[in-house]
């Protein structure tokens, strides 16, 4: 007669016996990745695909330029092996809480991308053609960069590998997979940026206006036209002196179009135009409208380069 084992209920014995079965060891776990904008977001989903999803702190209609972390944000930055951003100026909200985390949380700056363009953020009165002409790479110390930079494919391309990098250091059991969705982001992007080559040419003459000054990158990928910006940020208000400027670059006919953005007060826009023929549109850099996810990059800048066109099309 057998006696039962000491020390093996019925339910662990299943569970070993489960195991020795399938042969199969636990499954590694993926990083905990925390991303402050959407389509910064987007990127490290579509890199961590297969293996985890990331959370987003920006959510909504929020802007980065002018968002303040919640309590529950900071409890999640706390708990993440890796977090990405654009860079110190594009969330000013990061600042503090970076200098904050533990050790082992990795804080991935985007911007900081071996080979990225980066560019200068534009200032002054409305800008000219040579004020965006040929001097396109600047580089840091010699002004404030403009955080803008994923609104260039090609920048894109560039930060899919960093994504892939950072994330393989946090899980290197995943890193191989981590480096193959790269590749294949990669790939996309190239098509996505010669998709909207084709889709913007007939429209790149034609001078237009926006509401803040977050299109550059976007502008010389493309080689649009831009006339002026009503502001360089959405936290720093217009002046008179920028707002009568602009007022007469538009009654003057020097804008087919003014673009709003679905986050801002759209009545500096409506005075801007008032009595002019020229058209409002609107443009939105962030994703604001677009549910956050592994495709919101792509949705992003098609809707950007269709409303672009949209408008400055029917502006004849």
């Amino acid at each position: 007669m057998h006696g039962r084992r000491a020390g093996l209920s019925p339910t662990l014995l299943a569970g070993i016996v489960a195991v020795a079965a399938t042969g199969a060891p636990p499954a590694v776990a993926g990083p905990d990745a925390v991303v402050t904008i959407k389509p910064l977001h987007a990127l490290v989903a579509r890199v961590m695909a297969g293996v985890g999803a990331p959370q987003l702190l920006v959510q909504g209609r929020q802007s980065a330029h002018t968002y303040a972390l919640k309590p529950s944000d900071v409890a999640k930055l706390n708990a993440a092996d890796v977090v990405f951003r654009m860079s110190e100026t594009m969330e000013p909200f990061m600042t503090r809480v970076v200098h904050a985390l533990p050790k082992r949380v990795r804080v991935v700056t985007l911007e900081d991308t071996p080979g990225l363009r980066l560019l200068e953020r534009r200032t002054g009165a409305p800008f000219e053609e040579s004020d965006h002409g040929n001097d396109h790479d600047r580089q840091h110390g010699h002004g404030v960069i403009d955080g803008h930079a994923w609104l260039d494919p090609q920048n894109a391309r560039l930060m899919a590998d960093r994504i892939a990098e950072a994330l393989g250091a946090s899980a290197p059991a995943h890193a191989a997979v981590f480096a193959a969705n790269a590749g294949r982001l990669k790939a996309d992007l190239e098509a996505l940026s010669a998709e909207l080559a084709r889709e913007l040419a007939p429209v790149a003459g034609k001078p237009y206006i926006v509401f803040h000054d977050a299109l550059q990158y976007f502008e010389l990928r493309y080689a649009l036209n831009p006339a002026g910006f009503i502001t360089v940020s959405p936290d720093v208000p217009p002046s008179a002196r920028r707002l009568s400027a602009l007022r007469k670059q538009v009654l003057a006919g020097s804008a087919a179009c003014v673009f709003a953005e679905p986050q801002f007060d759209l009545r500096l826009v409506d005075a801007l135009v008032e009595g002019s023929p020229v058209r409002i549109g609107t443009v939105d850099p962030e994703g604001s409208r677009i549910e956050p996810g592994p495709d919101l990059y792509f949705v992003l800048l098609r809707n950007l380069a269709r409303d672009l066109k949209a408008c400055l099309a029917a502006a004849g």
